[in-house]
């Protein structure tokens, strides 16, 4: 496996890992429950997909588990947003800022290499 994409699996499990532990700091009470349950499923996700790619059995396999990378990077962001919002303490605002960014960088890597996959095919 070239260097790129092991930092990228990398980067994408510290990823996800790094959410789940701050999702757990933030309280838990009915509003933040569905928020905190999408993040916490879509931010793991990104890394286990592209891991997935890379067991991938076709060209057709590869870009369709990049495009769910993807797509699970755009719902981070999104669900990031949310939370923000719901939770505005100036404790947490670098946490989200960060998470936030993370997630945009890997939204914008993974469409990327869905556009160059594409393109190969």
């Amino acid at each position: 496996m070239d260097p790129k994409t092991l930092a990228l699996l990398e980067r994408t499990f510290k990823y996800g890992i790094r959410v789940l532990k701050f999702l757990n700091t933030l309280p838990d009470n009915y509003m933040y429950r569905i928020p905190k349950g999408q993040m916490g499923r879509s931010s793991p996700s990104i890394g286990a997909n592209y891991e997935e790619a890379q067991g991938a059995v076709s060209k057709r396999d590869f870009n369709n588990k990049i495009g769910i990378c993807y797509k699970e990077a755009r719902e981070c962001v999104y669900w990031s947003k949310v939370l923000q919002e719901l939770y505005p303490d100036e404790k947490h605002s670098k946490d989200f800022k960060e998470i936030i960014q993370e997630a945009t960088e890997l939204r914008s890597i993974f469409s990327s290499i869905r556009k160059s996959g594409t393109e190969n095919m």
